[in-house]
């Protein structure tokens, strides 16, 4: 029977193959309480289960630092964490000792009360952190029991992996080679699963559950849209060849655009427009690089500070931002500073509990309020602009104040490194990110303060117009060519220009190649996008002109509605 079924799109790109469906975890745990006389054993097998486990977690990490680089394999400093973690020890503990009942059994109940409490509450992030709780348990039930892990096939034809859940130890053990996508029936977009799946490069889609109306069987047709979200099971032949059809098309078409790597961003009457890359972790430059980035307009940094016990050190941040400014040492590395909050908790800085995160405790605001943590940072940041040229750029500032402060304690920082000694780049540029309306609208007042702005136009087109993307209600009302956000844009642009400083835009909206004729028009030379969207946008440029490009904009800022807007942009595009 065929299922169309729409999911969460994790990871891009499509896959059709074959399912293998993966076991869930199922133990066999002794029921019997045992003698109070073998309790001093029962806690030497269980202290034993977990030395081994953490030298196995030890070892897939190294194995994944090796796979797919640093950032990613600091996942696993979080299991490590929780066996160290004196709650979930002291509830495995109280079992054994209270009830006289079995290790094993202990770890399992302990691991049904956490996962229970965790999938209680009303917290997406907190959900998909009971999925490393199971990994963790199971990993130490593995050993108490001395089964055997579940593990994936090896020597089989290339397949699509269909699971319920699927834990970061098990994606380790993962050849990208054998496995063409992945469906998960739970889990969110960021889970450490589909972090990790997405630096392998293979398509995810999840939160099935509940969809399927019959089981995914081993041996059943998938087809795997990641960019949709949209899984089909036992397609009929008409959907199979729409979707090979359009691989390979893609395929074609990403070879041609592959020819224009090493050539520069030029429109047709001689406008060159820069292209950088927007990066979690230096894992990624060799991805930019293949798609022919200049540098770096977005380093994201809040990676490294998540799914830890505790924040990364100054050193340890050095090496990261370091590595990029020598990769880049002819352009520019922009780094980011920290941007949590929100959708990205940090468990031991211990944020309260909000109703609306997005609106809440986040970014400049908590590292002005926990400044020991925000100029580590900026100590590491400039210590790395003596090895390449590097610039600081703060997020979500919505007043002039944030910003004086901000500097302020970027100048403590400075003093610091000159009493000791320690070099950095004196004139290293400041800017912010223009991603919040307050600070579009007294552009011309914040321009006065920093060296340059870059548009982040995800959230600016969030909180302009009021709409969370990842609604499914209203998903359809995040439009950025909507008239208030174009507006809003162009107001920031022309007081950047107006002062004299730079202006970026960084935002998804930078790698849609609709909006290339209003970047030329509207005098934006600079742009940065994930790596992937660089050769589609060089090849826009490249069949873009001065005189056409100003000519669309005029009529899209004189369109009355998001229709006329959209109806002007296509025809553009179709003539």
């Amino acid at each position: 029977m065929t299922q169309k079924v729409q999911g969460i799109g994790a990871s891009s790109g499509i896959a059709i193959g074959k399912a293998f469906v993966l076991p869930t975890w199922e133990w066999d745990v002794p029921e019997e309480k045992m003698d109070p006389s073998d309790l001093a054993r029962e806690f030497e097998r269980l202290y034993e289960g977990i030395r081994s486990s953490k030298d196995e977690i030890e070892f897939i990490k190294s194995e994944i630092r090796e796979m797919v680089g640093n950032e990613e394999s600091s996942i696993f400093d979080a299991h490590l964490a929780i066996l160290d973690d004196p709650i979930f020890m002291n509830e495995i503990q109280g079992i054994i000792q209270r009830q006289y009942k079995a290790a094993e059994v202990a770890v399992k109940e302990a691991i049904d009360h956490f996962v229970t409490m965790f999938d209680l509450l009303d917290d997406e992030y907190m959900k998909e952190r009971a999925l490393d709780i199971k990994d963790v348990g199971n990993r130490l039930l593995k050993h108490l029991l001395g089964a055997p892990e579940i593990t994936l096939p090896t020597d089989t034809q290339p397949y699509i992996l269909v699971a319920k859940e699927l834990s970061p130890s098990q994606l380790v053990h993962l050849n990208p080679k054998n496995v063409l996508g992945i469906v998960m029936l739970m889990g969110g977009k960021t889970s450490h699963s589909a972090i990790m799946a997405r630096a392998l490069g293979i398509p995810l889609v999840l939160g099935l559950e509940g969809k399927i109306t019959r089981p995914v069987q081993t041996g059943d047709l998938v087809i795997v849209d990641g960019e949709h979200g949209m899984v089909y099971i036992e397609p009929p032949e008409q959907v199979v060849k729409q979707y090979v059809a359009r691989h390979e098309a893609y395929a074609r078409e990403m070879d041609e655009l592959m020819k224009l790597v090493k050539l520069p961003a030029v429109t047709q009457d001689g406008l060159t427009i820069s292209l950088s890359a927007n990066i979690s972790s230096t894992r990624e430059l060799e991805i930019a690089d293949q798609n022919g980035a200049e540098g770096v307009g977005l380093f994201r940094t809040e990676f490294m500070y998540m799914d830890r016990s505790y924040p990364p050190s100054e050193a340890e941040q050095l090496t990261v931002y370091r590595d990029a400014a020598e990769h880049y040492k002819d352009s520019q590395v922009i780094i980011r500073t920290l941007d949590i909050g929100g959708d990205k908790p940090m468990e031991y800085l211990n944020l309260p509990e909000e109703d609306n995160p997005f609106l809440g405790y986040r970014a400049i605001r908590i590292c002005l309020d926990q400044q020991e943590l925000f100029k580590s940072q900026l100590r590491a940041i400039l210590r790395a602009s003596a090895h390449g040229p590097v610039a600081i750029m703060i997020p979500m500032i919505s007043s002039v104040e944030e910003i004086i402060a901000a500097k302020a304690v970027l100048e403590e920082a400075k003093a610091e490194l000159r009493d000791e000694g320690l070099p950095f780049d004196e004139k290293l540029p400041v800017g912010i990110m223009v991603e919040v309306p307050a600070a579009a609208l007294i552009a011309d007042r914040l321009a006065e303060e920093v060296d340059f702005f870059s548009i982040g136009t995800n959230d600016l087109v969030q909180y302009t117009l009021a709409v969370d993307r990842m609604n499914e209600q209203i998903a359809h009302m995040y439009d950025p060519f909507h008239p208030a956000v174009l507006r809003l844009i162009r107001h920031t642009i022309e007081a950047a220009q107006a002062r004299g400083i730079g202006i970026s835009v960084c935002g998804e909206m930078a790698g849609d190649t609709r909006a290339v004729p209003l970047w030329i028009a509207m005098g934006v030379t600079k742009l940065s996008m994930s790596s992937r969207f660089i050769p589609r946008v060089k090849a826009a440029i490249h069949r873009a002109t001065r005189t056409g490009s100003e000519q669309l904009a005029e009529r899209i800022f004189a369109a009355r509605s998001k229709a006329e807007i959209d109806e002007l942009v296509e025809r553009h595009f179709t003539s």
